[in-house]
């Protein structure tokens, strides 16, 4: 294996209530804690950025088995939601991940949406580590 591309970002500040920069300079952010845990939800959060991130990267690795499927996802969407969850022993993250496909069967979009959950990077990297639901809708 071999890296082909590392991002470089800094969190600066108070965490939470910090910064966010690249190191290319692309990404420059405000960061806040949502105000469901006190925050004042005057920025984005990890979480938010967790389920762009998941979100993109899952479109992307549903577009690619549906090529090579030979199917048509026109009018496609990936909706990630990333809950921050609260237990005894801390924080915990859980996920929820809907993709909407129109036009093709329930059978074929359950399939498409449960290969690009085995490919996506993101969803091998929390696989039995957050407890995550995958959905498809037509």
């Amino acid at each position: 294996m071999s890296v082909v591309y590392t991002a470089d970002v800094t969190s600066s500040g108070d965490g939470r209530q910090g910064a966010a920069t690249s190191a290319d300079g692309v990404l420059d952010l405000k960061l806040a804690s949502p105000r469901e845990v006190g925050g004042s939800g005057a920025g984005t959060n990890p979480e938010q950025l967790f389920a762009a991130g998941w979100g993109a990267c899952f479109h992307s690795a549903l577009r690619l088995v549906a090529r090579n499927a030979q199917a048509d996802l026109t009018d496609s969407t990936v909706t990630v939601s990333v809950d921050l969850v609260k237990g005894d022993d801390g924080y915990h993250l859980g996920a929820r991940i809907v993709a909407v496909l129109p036009g093709l069967t329930q059978e074929r979009a359950d399939d498409l949406v449960g290969q690009a959950h085995r490919r996506c990077p993101y969803s091998k990297a929390t696989r039995g580590n957050i407890d995550v639901e995958v959905t498809a809708k037509v």
